[in-house]
C-alpha cells in the first residue's frame, strides 16, 4: 500500500533527486540505522546535549524511515528481503529508545528502575510490532494496516513527538506510561490478531 500521509508526500519529493541515482532504498535504511542507534545512544547518556543532539538525530531517523519506502515505491526498487531489512530496523530502533531514555533517566528519583522500565517498554514494542505485521501481512490484498491514522496523518507518525518530549523534558512521565502501556497495547495487538484468527476462520 502507497502511504499517503504528509511525511510522506513530503518525502516523496525529498526522494526525487535519488531516483536515477545509485542510491537505494537499502542505503537509505542503513543510514536510518545508524541515525537511530546514534540517537538511542545519545539519550542514554542523560545530558542535556545529548538529549538534545539525540532528539535531533532521532526525527533524521524517523523521516529516513519515511523516505526509503518511498524511493523503493518511485524507483521501482521494492523487494521482499528490503522490507522485511527495514521492518528489522523500524522495530529496533523504536525498542531502543525507551531503554535508551531509561537507561539515560537511572539517575532520576527512581534510580536503576529506569531501566527496568526501558526494559519492559521495549519489549511491549517489540511484541506489538511483530503481531501488527503479522495482522499487515494478513490484510495485505485490502491494503487495511493494524492500526489506521487519520486526517493525513500515520499511526506511526506519533514517532516524531519522541524528540520534542525528551528536548521538553517529559521523557520520564513517558517512559513510566510506556513502561506499562507498551506491553497492554501489545496484548490488545494479540486480541485483535486472535480475533481476526476466529472471524477468518
Amino acid at each position: 500500500m502507497v502511504g499517503d500521509s504528509w511525511t510522506h508526500k513530503i518525502a516523496r519529493v525529498c526522494i526525487l533527486p535519488l531516483v536515477n541515482t545509485p542510491v537505494t532504498p537499502n542505503h537509505l535504511t542503513v543510514l536510518r540505522l545508524i541515525t537511530g542507534l546514534a540517537a538511542c545512544g545519545l539519550l542514554a547518556i542523560g545530558s542535556y546535549e545529548g538529549n538534545l543532539w539525540g532528539g535531533v538525530l532521532w526525527l533524521i531517523s524517523a523521516f529516513l524511515d519515511r523516505a526509503d519506502g518511498e524511493l523503493a515505491r518511485v524507483s521501482g526498487k521494492t523487494s521482499e528481503w528490503g522490507h522485511k531489512f527495514d521492518y528489522f530496523c523500524d522495530v529496533t530502533v523504536t525498542a531502543l529508545f525507551f531503554l535508551g531514555i531509561g537507561i539515560g533517566l537511572r539517575e532520576s528519583s527512581l534510580g536503576l528502575w529506569t531501566i527496568v522500565m526501558g526494559i519492559s517498554a521495549s519489549a511491549g514494542v517489540v511484541a506489538a510490532e511483530i503481531l501488527a505485521e503479522i495482522i499487515d501481512q494478513a490484510q495485505k490484498d485490502t491494503g487495511e494496516k493494524a492500526y489506521a491514522g487519520f486526517a493525513g496523518f500515520d499511526f506511526d507518525d506519533v514517532l516524531y513527538l519522541f524528540a520534542p518530549v525528551v528536548w521538553f523534558n517529559l521523557h520520564f512521565l513517558f517512559l513510566v506510561g510506556a513502561s506499562v502501556g507498551a506491553p497492554i497495547f501489545a496484548l490488545v495487538t494479540w486480541y485483535r490478531l486472535q480475533n481476526m484468527d476466529k472471524n477468518n476462520s
